[in-house]
């Protein structure tokens, strides 16, 4: 994105691969809840969240080392102009599906039209910016775009590319589990249980296995992801040795709870990865589609009613630090106090129209940490009454004595959430306010989500070191009515919009820092959601079988990391 990429054009493998690992073994992962669809790339159904990292490659690939930099997957060569305003790939010769068959420019040009009409709402938005996409060459396909964002080039290399000759004459965004989209990646699925169980096996004819950028990767011959009813479900099933390693997000049950046989024994290994990447966001997000959310005072008392260190010390043991904004832990985070210097200037002619906080500074408001946590309380009520709710027969009325419910929509199968719930709920009858909890399974979870029909519920999203175009489809107004975004506070803000091209147009490193930490300012006292812990450690428990390279990303674990770069070694 700016200036040079790390690597040099003959680099080896990737900085945290391990080029010599061993190939073999196989591994079982867990999820919980079930699936109904093995196609990732469609609004439909319910998917093991796992597939797309494993069967299906992209253009380009990231590389977890470096931020805002991008090389060749499928791509052996990319040409872009100064103004970034086409790039044109080259094919590399050898790059094959899974069933042998070369991936072509008609492919490519199959799949970026595909996804961006009929797929998933992910891969909607880029579509929108391409003029004309055509094939320059046997092996070229050149991309002009109808939009000044320099980030273009780079995202037009990372989107799926699927194979065309598999859907003639299906409805490719009504497949039916049995529709499993053919990839070029490492792995196909090579066999299924509806609900239960999904196996990829590791392509032994994969055409990528020698190019630098994948060496000394996806080296298990076989990965199993067994689906189980909840978390605590998948626990027994890791202590008892059904399941190969586990990610745990809790830091006083990392702390406690594994000390079972097998990890005493020495069976089962404890392995913490440090990174530099942002919290990105985590906690219950209001939908201000719907009164009362609409209301930024009422939104911060309901912040202010969050009893988080009381709450953190319960469920965490108090090791968690807070999310204290979306980029949080990282350079891109804005800066306490008043907006200084490029940030506020860039905000600046959007003063008049501001929420208190942005300028001024916003800090996240702080519980004395006692169960009662009365003056939190008094603050949040004296929140609520200056957006016109009273109290009225001990209930929180307005002014026509309507009461004040909602309703927090939950998987039933992420049971920490739950607890977390259930000690927020208790602050909030005090208050006066009715709240229902709403448990439902993962697939009603998910659409209900993606309708936007929820009064609040549970939101994770992680940011990136390299945040750009993304952030459009976060909480960009457009995407505030487009169902299936993630958008899911229903944010519509014209200065969010403008930081968010701002960035996007950026010419160096330094201005689309200082954009990134304007954006965070408008989120963060937009006071969309009630901010829970961050995660500035993973925490990863396998069998000791399962190796690491010791060199470790910047970004830390991910989807992309194991099981990507782990090996199996007896």
């Amino acid at each position: 994105m700016y200036g040079a990429p790390l690597l040099p054009p003959d680099f080896v493998s990737l900085p945290h691969a391990n080029r010599d690992a061993p190939k073999g073994g196989s591994i079982t992962l867990a999820n919980t809840g079930s699936f109904d669809s093995l196609n990732p790339y469609i609004q439909k159904g319910n998917v093991p969240w796992q597939l797309r990292f494993l069967t299906h490659e992209s253009l380009m690939g990231r590389n977890r080392g470096e931020p805002f930099a991008l090389y060749g997957l499928l791509a052996e060569s990319i040409e872009t102009d100064e103004a970034r305003s086409w790039v044109e790939f080259t094919l590399r010769p050898e790059a094959r599906f899974s069933d042998g068959s070369p991936v072509t420019v008609e492919d490519v040009i199959w799949s970026y039209e595909t996804l961006g009409t009929q797929g998933h709402g992910r891969y909607r938005s880029l579509w929108g910016q391409i003029e004309s996409l055509e094939q320059t060459g046997e092996r070229k396909v050149k991309f002009i775009f109808n939009t000044d964002n320099r980030e273009l080039a780079l995202l037009a290399g990372m989107r799926p590319i699927l194979q065309k000759a598999q859907w003639e004459g299906k409805d490719f965004a009504a497949a039916t589990i049995n529709d499993i989209p053919i990839g070029s990646g490492a792995y196909v699925v090579s066999d299924f249980e509806a609900a239960r169980s999904v196996t990829l096996t590791r392509n032994p004819d994969y055409w990528g296995a020698n190019i630098n950028f994948m060496r000394g990767t996806f080296n298990f011959d076989e990965i199993t992801i067994d689906f189980y009813g909840d978390g605590d479900v998948v626990f027994e099933a890791f202590k008892a040795g059904d399941v190969s390693a586990i990610r745990e997000f809790n830091a006083e049950t990392w702390a406690s709870q594994y000390n079972f046989p097998r990890a005493q024994s020495g069976q089962v290994v404890k392995t913490e990865i440090a990174h530099q990447k942002p919290s990105g966001i985590t906690g219950f997000v209001m939908n201000t589609r719907r009164a009362p959310f609409d209301d930024w005072r009422v939104r911060e008392a309901l912040i202010t009613a969050f009893n988080f260190e009381y709450i953190n010390d319960t469920l965490t043991g108090g090791a968690q630090p807070r999310i204290t904004s979306y980029f949080s832990n990282s350079s891109l985070a804005m800066d306490p106090g008043p907006a200084k210097g490029r940030v506020a200037e860039l905000l600046a002619p959007f003063n008049g129209n501001l929420l208190p906080g942005v300028m001024e500074g916003y800090a996240l408001p702080e519980s004395d940490g006692t169960l009662r946590n009365r003056a939190g309380l008094r603050r949040a009520l004296a929140l609520m009454e200056e957006a016109g709710w009273t109290t009225q027969n001990g209930k929180l009325a307005d002014a026509d004595g309507n009461p004040l419910t909602f309703t927090i929509l939950l998987d039933q199968q992420r049971t920490e959430d739950r607890a977390i719930a259930d000690l927020y709920t208790q602050a909030l009858t005090q208050m006066g306010i009715t709240v229902d909890t709403d448990l439902v399974d993962g697939a009603q979870f998910t659409a209900r989500t993606a309708a936007f029909d929820f009064d609040m519920t549970y939101h994770r999203r992680a940011m990136s070191l390299s945040p750009g175009n993304e952030q459009f489809f976060y909480w960009g107004s457009d995407a505030a009515d487009q169902e299936g975004t993630p958008n899911l506070m229903g944010a519509k803000d014209q200065a969010i919009d403008a930081m968010i091209e701002t960035m996007l147009a950026a010419t160096s490193r330094e201005e689309s820092i200082a954009a990134t930490r304007a954006l965070d300012r408008l989120l963060t006292a937009g006071r969309y959601v009630v901010p829970f812990w961050q995660f500035t450690t993973g925490r990863i428990a396998h069998i000791t079988e399962m190796k690491h390279p010791d060199v470790l990303p910047i970004y830390g674990d991910g989807p992309d990391w194991m099981p990507q770069f782990w090996w199996y070694q007896e």
